[in-house]
C-alpha cells in the first residue's frame, strides 16, 4: 500500500494564507507604532503646557520670599495708590531738617506723572548709553551724574574714557528730558508726602539700571538682596523708580517687593510706572531676580540735606 500524504494540500493551503496575512500584519503594527509616537507626543506636550503654565503661575503670583499680595498690577493704570506706614528710627541718626525729613512715611505709585512715550524716550537714553559697555554678570547700571558705566567686572567713568564721543552717543535733548522727568517726580513725591519740592535735593546715587538673567559674576550683580536705602545710603530720605520696560512682556521675574511681616507687598513694572517711598526700614524692599528678558529701570533719589545734593547732568 503506497504511503499516505497527509494534509500536504492543507499545509500548502495555510502557508500561503499566512503569506497573504503578512502585509496586513505589517501595516497594523505601523500603524500603531504611528498612534504610539502621536500619543507620547501629545503627552510631551501638554507636560510642556503644564512646566510654562507653572512658571508663568510662580512669576505672577508668588515671590521667592513666601506669600505676597500685588501693590499694583501691570494692567492696572492708576492715578495714584499711597500706603502709610509707621515710620522707622533710621531717621534719627542723621541730622533733621523740619518741614523734609520724614514724619509720614509710606510708599505710593502713579502711571500718570510719566507717559509711557516719555518712557520710551528715557529708554532710548538708558539704552544708548548702556551699549558703551555692561557688566559681565546680569546687572548693569549707567549713572549720567558721577559718569559711572558697568564694564566688564569693573566701572569707568564714561565721560573720560569715552571722551568727545560721548557728545555723538547723547544730544542735549536727552539731558533736558531727563531734568523735566526728575521734576516731575519731585513734584510727585512732594506732593504725597506734603512737603515742599523746594525743600528736596537730587542726591547721588541716582542711576539707570539694565538686569537680565544672566549669572552674577561680582558682588554688584547681586541685586536681588533686601536691604533699607537710608541704611545703604544715609544721604537718601526718599527714593524713587520710574520703570522702562514691562513685566511679563519685556521680561519675567524682576517685580519690585516690599518685604513686610505677613504678606509681602509687590509693584509690577510698567512702563512710565513711578513707584516711590521713604528710604527708612519702614520700606525695606528687594527685587526678585529676573528670569528672561531685560529690565530697564532708573532710580531717583532725594534728600533733605543739602550737603548731599548733585546737579542734574549737563550736556557739555
Amino acid at each position: 500500500m503506497a504511503p499516505q500524504r497527509r494534509g500536504a494540500p492543507r499545509a500548502a493551503e495555510n502557508s500561503g494564507a499566512a503569506v497573504r496575512r503578512r502585509p496586513s500584519s505589517a501595516k497594523k503594527d505601523r500603524v500603531l507604532r504611528e498612534s504610539w509616537r502621536e500619543a507620547w507626543l501629545r503627552v510631551a506636550g501638554l507636560v510642556a503646557g503644564l512646566v510654562l503654565a507653572a512658571l508663568l503661575l510662580w512669576s505672577s503670583l508668588g515671590t521667592e520670599d513666601g506669600v505676597a499680595e500685588v501693590l499694583a498690577h501691570r494692567g492696572e493704570v492708576l492715578a495714584g495708590r499711597f500706603i502709610e506706614v509707621p515710620c522707622s528710627e533710621d531717621y534719627d541718626g542723621h541730622r533733621r531738617f523740619e518741614g523734609c525729613t520724614p514724619r509720614k512715611c509710606g510708599r505710593g505709585v502713579t502711571d500718570v506723572v510719566i507717559t509711557r512715550e516719555e518712557a520710551q524716550r528715557v529708554l532710548s537714553i538708558a539704552a544708548k548709553g548702556l551699549a558703551l559697555g555692561g557688566s559681565d554678570g546680569g546687572a548693569s547700571i549707567l549713572d549720567l551724574h558721577s559718569g559711572a558705566l558697568s564694564m566688564g567686572k569693573h566701572f569707568v567713568n564714561l565721560y573720560r574714557y569715552f571722551g568727545d564721543k560721548i557728545q555723538t552717543v547723547f544730544s542735549e535733548e536727552d539731558f533736558q528730558l531727563y531734568q523735566d522727568v526728575r521734576q516731575k517726580v519731585q513734584l510727585t513725591i512732594a506732593k504725597a508726602f506734603g512737603i515742599g519740592a523746594s525743600s528736596l535735593y537730587l542726591t547721588k546715587p541716582t542711576f539707570f539700571s539694565r538686569i537680565n538673567s544672566s549669572q552674577a559674576r561680582t558682588a554688584h550683580d547681586e541685586y536681588w538682596h533686601a536691604h533699607v536705602d537710608k541704611v545703604t545710603y544715609g544721604s537718601f530720605d526718599y527714593t524713587s523708580l520710574l520703570y522702562l520696560s514691562d513685566y511679563l512682556e519685556d521680561f519675567g521675574g524682576g517685580r519690585f517687593v516690599f518685604v513686610d511681616e505677613g504678606a509681602n507687598k509687590t509693584v509690577e513694572p510698567r512702563a512710565g510706572r513711578v513707584s516711590f517711598f521713604t528710604s527708612g526700614s519702614e520700606n525695606l524692599h528687594r527685587v526678585e531676580k529676573v528670569l528672561w528678558g531685560t529690565r530697564y529701570a532708573i532710580t531717583i533719589a532725594f534728600t533733605c540735606n543739602p550737603d548731599h545734593s548733585i546737579e542734574d547732568p549737563a550736556f557739555t
